[in-house]
């Protein structure tokens, strides 16, 4: 396995984005090999001592890349205006199979017109999402999905979201029939706006899915549903929210098991589900050991056969609608 790895990308890369890699080869077996993407001379000349205790590991390689594309460059504008970027030498590197997964806590928007325009959205995927974990008083894990690239959406697109996100828990948690709900203001069905009123029913009668109705805010923790889905706008707010309280935890020197699972370093990124390759997505202030976390969290999703389990769902729903 060859593990693709932007060391440009993040608010305090390299250094951080080095040190995760540092930390990983302690938990990387021999046999799989990380490839670090960014502009060598830059590190060479700002950080050897990092570069030099990597490149002297077997199973390091190095891509060269010269520029950078930052979080405030437009995503759609930088493929073009920044063609030896990190990410799009990534995206390059993965297209042509000489990595199998490619990760980045660079600009979320490019990453995901750069996984669009090269290795491209799966067939039948409407819309690609991201997810983040939602910690259970239970001490399981479940998931909300979209959390920040799909503010508006249709309700054919909640479905999808739905099937993405059972197929994640079911590869990656091995939960057999997850329980899908529908996050609302309300439990009863008539209850939301416009597109949640409407997706209501196709939720409820697909048969891809094990839909348990709507759920509200106090459900999140709970393990009324194992799937939350709503769009990126809902999303992101719930995620960012759950962040705010663990920061306020670790401020006030608060100590507590549950909330301390709301630290996204322990999961370092989010897989974008949809598309036809892996591809994760790592939070901009990731520290040296959210990168960590990131990287064997590429590893397991490549081994779970993420993909290709979203792949063949939507090729036999495809040829069963032909």
């Amino acid at each position: 396995m060859k593990i693709g790895f932007d060391i440009m990308g993040g608010d305090y890369a390299p250094k951080t984005a080095l040190e995760g890699a540092i930390y990983a080869l302690k938990e990387l077996t021999h046999d799989i090999e990380l490839v670090l993407i960014g502009n060598r001379s830059y590190i060479q000349e700002t950080l050897p001592a990092y570069l030099d205790k990597l490149l002297i590991q077997p199973n390091i390689s190095f891509v060269n890349a010269s520029e950078v594309i930052t979080m405030s460059d437009s995503p759609t504008k930088a493929f073009g205006q920044k063609p030896d970027s990190s990410i799009a030498v990534g995206f390059g590197l993965l297209k042509k199979g000489e990595i199998d997964v490619f990760l980045s806590a660079g600009n979320t928007g490019a990453m995901l017109v750069g996984a669009l325009y090269t290795v491209k959205a799966i067939d039948g995927v409407l819309r690609p999402a991201i997810l983040s974990l939602l910690p259970k008083l239970s001490g399981k894990y479940g998931i909300i999905l979209d959390v920040g690239i799909n503010s508006d959406t249709r309700q054919d697109v909640l479905l999808q979201f739905g099937i993405l996100g059972s197929l994640y828990m079911k590869s990656m948690f091995h939960v057999m029939n997850p329980k899908v709900g529908l996050f609302n203001i309300g439990s009863e069905r008539e209850k939301g706006n416009i597109v949640t009123q409407a997706a209501y029913p196709l939720m409820e009668s697909a048969k891809q899915i094990n839909f348990i109705g709507n759920v509200e805010g106090y459900d999140l923790f709970s393990d009324m549903a194992d799937v939350i889905v709503c769009d990126g706008f809902t999303g992101n707010l719930v995620l960012k929210s759950l962040e705010a309280i663990h920061k306020i935890h670790m401020q006030k020197g608060i100590e507590d098991e549950f909330f301390s699972r709301f630290d996204y370093q322990d999961y370092g990124g989010t897989p974008i589900l949809g598309i036809n390759k892996p591809v994760l997505v790592g939070h901009g202030s990731s520290s040296g050991k959210a990168f960590k976390n990131m990287i064997l969290q590429g590893k397991s999703v490549v081994e779970n056969n993420l993909v290709d389990g979203i792949k063949n769902l939507f090729r036999s729903q495809n040829n069963i609608n032909a």
